[in-house]
């Protein structure tokens, strides 16, 4: 049963920083429960407001149906019970209310609800996708602003009048026109937060619309740096957010942008290249070459992100 009421899990997470564990796979590409387990008591252990599991950055979009479930258990079995775990809800509206259904039987305490599989839609056909997932749980969900899914300010207000468990709008698009038309009809009646790749790159400009937090997948293999880097964003130090981008983050960028859909596999890496493997990615995406390691491997060192202890 969740601990926290919808409103009580907005106020937790607007304040903190959030993060997207790595699924972990075994060699064959099986779900590598033991090795995930580890993975997230880990990552629970550092100042985190919360986790999402099997997300996009845990490859959700790989997962069945009964392997997303497995997942959202053993991440709210393993995390600290002061870091909530929030599941994700993806493909076609009935698989997304399986997830939901799935995650609220697993304890998760909300839910991010991903973009309907490969079909254009309009608002109208969004709005129900929403409406179907939100009645079908308890769970506080938060709705994810990108590829076919861009809501309409007033797609977003009706969601939130209907759903008192409607508690936040992640963006992915940075479309400032847009972000400033939900802000200013929705209020706080939401939370917003930023889900741009990679996210800590536009934390600070986003902070001015209202973003007071993000998800940031670079949390995953250099924890210390990210909650650095946040507590610099919150700040507004400038001095020192430029200062991080320039030594690791923007560097990265160019390593994650050598390859369509590196930006799961270069997290993937940094695990190995820190010494907490959490194996391959499955395809459509494949991992780093040998190179293209060895670079990453060597901007973390220049960049003094510490070695984690080896699992």
């Amino acid at each position: 049963m969740a601990r926290f009421t919808p409103a009580e899990l907005a106020d937790h997470l607007k304040d903190g920083l959030l993060s997207f564990p790595v699924t972990a796979f075994a060699a064959d590409l099986s779900f590598d429960e033991r090795a995930y387990r580890e993975h997230v008591e880990w990552q629970s252990g550092y100042d985190v407001a919360g986790l999402f599991a099997a997300g996009g950055t845990g490859e959700g979009f790989s997962l069945s149906p009964a392997e997303s479930a497995a997942v959202v258990r053993a991440a709210v079995d393993s995390s600290r019970p002061e870091v909530p775990v929030l599941a994700s809800a993806g493909g076609a509206t009935w698989q997304a209310v399986e997830n939901a259904r799935a995650a609220e039987e697993a304890g998760a305490e909300g839910l991010l609800v991903l973009p309907p599989y490969l079909t254009e839609c309009d608002q109208r056909g969004l709005e129900a996708h929403v409406d179907a997932i939100a009645t079908s749980t308890r769970l506080a969900i938060i709705v994810y602003n990108r590829g076919n899914a861009v809501y309409s300010a007033e797609t977003v207000e009706r969601l939130a009048a209907r759903h008192e468990n409607f508690i936040g709008f992640k963006d992915a698009l940075g479309d400032i026109e847009q972000l400033a038309k939900v802000r200013a009809r929705n209020g706080d009646r939401l939370f917003y937060l930023g889900g741009l790749p990679t996210a800590e790159t536009f934390a600070l400009p986003l902070l001015q619309m209202g973003m007071s937090t993000y998800s940031s997948a670079l949390f995953n293999f250099a924890p210390e740096f990210a909650l650095e880097f946040y507590r610099d964003v919150r700040a507004q130090d400038r001095e020192a957010v430029m200062e991080k981008l320039s030594r690791f983050v923007l560097p990265y960028l160019e390593l994650r942008d050598r390859g369509r859909g590196y930006g799961v596999s270069i997290v993937k890496a940094g695990l190995r290249a820190v010494g907490r493997d959490a194996g391959p990615v499955r395809p459509p995406l494949h991992d780093l070459r040998d190179d293209e390691f060895a670079d990453l491997s060597a901007l973390i060192e220049r960049a003094g992100i510490r070695r984690a202890a080896a699992v």
